[in-house]
């Protein structure tokens, strides 16, 4: 693919900061009203979401050895050089939680699908790439999955997201598998079918692994999609299962990252994980996400929680925790405050990042603030 003339947005940083201490302070007002799915109970009694892999000193894999976290282990370097094209400004964008099914909004049926994006000022047309978590298998394929929140999006829809300046979908999410395996695999085919590039899901686990790759700016770009959150049944890909990428085997999603950065220069992170209504990362989220960047990932944007939470620079590299919602019903304050993740990498290799403050005005129409 190639990149588009990179444009900085001018949203100050400042506002969100602001906006960020109110979702904190009044989360907890609005928990059991708000939150489009609900914790399952999982194997061993912890809501489903909650299950805090093991993370070791140290530990081994086919791909080799897995850092010890933050402060110490093996670091895989990108090659520094996989396009000989010079480099240039490369502005990346990511978003939370996108749901693009007329059922739950019905909005949609009335204005159209360009109102889940023109609420943006065409901030996604002027970027290099944007990857939105899509919340739903876009299928016209009905056979849904016993469970409590169901969803299913429109293909027709995908075609306006490319218009309005979308790249990459995300497809590992506890959403994904709602039609069942032959809704996922129709889902990708249509995704692909339209222009767009999905992630993170496939016929089995190998193609669920494998990154999307992209030429930009003189970058090579890679973007991992990684499942964490299985609601209520295992959707997660097998040896010849059709589903979402790693699930709790993080050693999976170790591996991923190395082969992805072993081919590219910047390495993206769409990771569903963590626990809905929370506004801060847990404490294996925050691990995790060190020993992601420790293996080679440049820039992570996590969902699920259905809140904002913070975004930490580790080592020179963006952790967006959590992206909230965005495209998706008013319901709260709380769960309307949204922002777009924007990453820009530098011509010298160094990575600035910031959330540009938005808010679900109404119904699947996130507005920039």
């Amino acid at each position: 693919m190639t990149g588009r003339h990179a444009r900085r947005s001018r949203v100050p940083f400042g506002a969100f900061v602001v906006v960020l201490i109110a979702v904190v302070g009044a989360a907890v007002v609005v928990a059991a009203r708000d939150g489009s799915e609900r914790a399952a109970t999982g194997p061993t009694g912890a809501p489903q979401g909650s299950w805090a892999p093991p993370t070791p000193s140290g530990s081994t894999s086919a791909a080799g050895t897995e850092p010890g976290g933050a402060s110490g282990g093996t670091t895989v370097t990108p090659t520094p050089s996989l396009s000989p094209e010079p480099k240039g400004t490369l502005v990346i964008h990511g978003t939370g939680d996108v749901s693009l099914d007329p059922s739950y909004i019905p909005a949609f049926r009335s204005n159209g699908y360009s109102w889940a994006w023109t609420g943006l000022d065409g901030l996604f047309r002027h970027d290099d790439l944007t990857v939105i978590n899509l919340e739903c298998p876009a299928t016209d394929i009905s056979a849904p999955v016993p469970k409590e929140f169901n969803f299913r999006c429109d293909p027709a829809a995908l075609p306006v997201a490319k218009r309005y300046g979308v790249e990459v979908a995300n497809a590992s999410n506890n959403h994904a598998y709602d039609q069942g395996p032959g809704g996922l695999l129709d889902s990708l085919k249509q995704i692909r079918k339209v222009g767009l590039v999905p992630v993170g899901a496939g016929a089995n686990m190998k193609d669920a692994l494998e990154a999307a790759y992209f030429d930009l700016q003189g970058w090579r770009v890679a973007v991992v999609g990684i499942d964490e959150v299985l609601d209520p049944i295992s959707e997660v890909a097998g040896p010849d299962k059709p589903g979402t990428a790693a699930g709790h085997d993080f050693s999976l999603t170790l591996r991923a990252i190395r082969r992805a950065s072993a081919n590219a220069d910047i390495v993206v992170v769409a990771i569903h994980w963590g626990i809905e209504l929370d506004t801060q990362p847990r404490e294996y989220q925050v691990s995790e996400a060190h020993r992601m960047i420790d293996v080679g990932a440049d820039v992570i944007f996590g969902h699920h929680a259905h809140r904002l939470q913070p975004l930490e620079m580790y080592r020179g590299k963006p952790i967006f925790y959590g992206l909230g919602n965005f495209v998706w019903p008013h319901m709260s304050v709380e769960g309307s405050t949204t922002g777009v993740a924007e990453a820009i990498v530098h011509p010298n290799g160094r990575i600035t990042a910031k959330l540009l403050p938005a808010y679900i005005v109404s119904d699947g129409h996130p507005v920039l603030r």
